[in-house]
């Protein structure tokens, strides 16, 4: 079983790479099933075929989804016992419950979870290709989890506080809190099951897909630096829409494959070492099965699609004495002992000999002093230390 989550800048192809992907898999023989999770779908576009909030088939081992979660979850909890029946529906649940989950933080996000773990647990399909929504809102889906277990667990630990929390739905309640906490205990044990899911890098892969531009590269190295915060295993990059050296002839091309080249150089020094895949700028849309088959031999070639081409942490966050944390990058390439670091917000400047590195810091790093770097047996080490101002270290 392979679950593969495709995420990035809105614009940058993610729809049509992860339907490609899904196409070529389909064609190995593998029994697919391609699933949007983003409220705008168009993954019905790419395909070229209507689709559904269930499991269409479109072509042989080919299944299509466009995931639903705009409708309240009062309405549709039908569709949500199926998805956590003998969890939390093992001895029945009322509607007046459902409503009041319905309105718990984050169930919207669950709800679309708990589709992907469905495949997962049922084995329904061999692979599962997700085609996400936005890196904003797919890091919100992927951390809901950890929230909604964190909230899960202060609810259980105190109830009092829970009564209190609840007491707007009041006039609503008809059998109390104590059924509503015991379901959301249940639904609390679903979750964790689905978090390891999302975690295992034997079953789950997560893919950002990028152009060669500064903006869409920053907010992909947002998304890397996220995911590895939670642990989530990322496997390697696609850089859509690259111009091909026939391109027209002509300044503006000219100047636009110049502009490209330099960021193709920032992205393989950047996201190494990760596999980058790249997909060219093709004259005509991608859209059908056929053009989409095609995208899948030009960006993986021969290889199938969903093998998992990188396994390891790509970056590691720990907590060190006196309020301070460690950011430990794998470098095994590099060999000089003369690291330079420059920190300007929330953007790190990592120079060590020959090899140059811009990472986007999540907020944790940000927000501190960057004090000091080294390499320990092919792991960069930087300390940062509370404190607000930039700083240029040489250590």
């Amino acid at each position: 079983m392979r679950i593969i989550l495709y995420l990035g800048k809105g614009g940058v192809g993610k729809t049509t790479v992860a339907a490609a992907t899904a196409v070529r898999s389909a064609a190995l023989g593998y029994k697919t099933l391609v699933a949007s999770t983003d409220i705008a779908h168009s993954l019905a576009d790419s395909l070229d075929v209507p689709l559904s909030d269930q499991p269409v088939e479109v072509a042989e081992n080919l299944w299509a989804q466009e995931i639903s979660v705009v409708a309240d979850i009062h309405n549709h909890w039908g569709a949500l016992q199926e998805f956590v029946s003998g969890v939390i529906v093992g001895k029945g649940i009322s509607n007046v419950v459902a409503d009041e989950l319905s309105a718990f933080p984050g169930m919207d996000e669950i709800v679309s979870l708990l589709h992907i773990n469905k495949q997962a647990t049922e084995r329904n399909f061999d692979r599962v290709i997700i085609d996400a929504a936005p890196t904003g809102e797919t890091i919100r889906l992927l951390t809901m989890p950890d929230t909604f277990r964190w909230y899960a667990g202060h609810l259980g630990r105190f109830e009092k506080g829970v009564v209190k929390a609840l007491r707007p739905f009041a006039s609503r309640l008809l059998q109390g809190p104590t059924e509503i906490l015991e379901a959301l205990s249940k639904l609390d044990a679903a979750t964790a099951e689905l978090r390891a899911t999302l975690s295992n890098p034997e079953i789950s892969s997560y893919r950002v897909v990028l152009q060669p531009e500064k903006m869409v590269i920053r907010e992909a190295e947002r998304a890397v630096s996220y995911l590895g915060l939670f642990n989530y295993p990322v496997d390697s990059v696609v850089i859509n829409r690259i111009l091909p050296e026939a391109a027209a002839e002509g300044a503006f091309y000219e100047k636009r494959r110049t502009l490209q080249a330099k960021y193709l150089q920032i992205i393989e020094d950047n996201f190494r070492p990760l596999p980058l895949w790249r997909v060219p700028y093709y004259a005509d849309e991608v859209v059908g099965l056929e053009a989409l088959s095609r995208l899948a031999l030009d960006c993986f070639g021969e290889q199938d699609p969903a093998s998992i081409f990188y396994q390891g942490s790509l970056q590691e966050i720990v907590e060190t004495e006196e309020d301070g944390y460690q950011l430990r990058i794998p470098m095994p390439f590099v060999s000089s002992d003369n690291v330079k670091l420059r920190k300007r917000g929330d953007e790190l400047f990592i120079t060590i000999g020959n090899f140059k590195r811009e990472m986007i810091l999540p907020t944790v790093l940000a927000k501190r002093k960057a004090k000091g770097g080294r390499l320990v047996s092919g792991m960069l080490e930087i300390d940062f230390v509370s404190a607000v101002e930039d700083t240029a270290v040489t250590a």
